[in-house]
């Protein structure tokens, strides 16, 4: 499959969806074609400013998922405790991304919570 890759507009997305929902953090799972990120799906998911849970069990049978994506409102990308039980459960690759959402304020993680980059195209 090649080095996993990510939509320069996926990006600025994710970074938007973020700046909307702050104080608060999002999720959603990532999707996308080939070893590109290309777009999010939205999940129903419960949200607030400690965490966010998305309800895995609704997400369409046979869609292409590389992992997840969710914000944290204060500037740390490092993952949580409840961030990295997720990341063993479900998906590749995971974005998180902080306060102040830009272009340099994200991390993507592997499912054992280890850094993993992404070019951005």
């Amino acid at each position: 499959m090649g080095k996993v890759k990510i939509d320069r507009n996926l990006l600025l997305g994710i970074l938007e969806a973020a700046k909307n929902s702050h104080p608060d953090e999002f999720i959603a799972l990532i999707s996308g074609s080939g070893n590109v990120m290309r777009e999010l799906i939205f999940l129903p998911s419960i949200s607030g400013s400690s965490s966010a849970l998305i309800h895995l069990e609704m997400l369409p049978i046979g869609m292409k998922v590389f992992g997840t994506v969710h914000s944290h409102p204060s500037p740390n990308c490092r993952p949580s405790e409840d961030d990295l039980q997720l990341f063993t459960r479900f998906g590749k690759y995971h974005i998180i991304v902080c306060y102040p959402y830009t272009e340099n304020s994200w991390k993507c993680y592997n499912r054992k919570g280890e850094e993993v980059e992404l070019e951005v195209i």
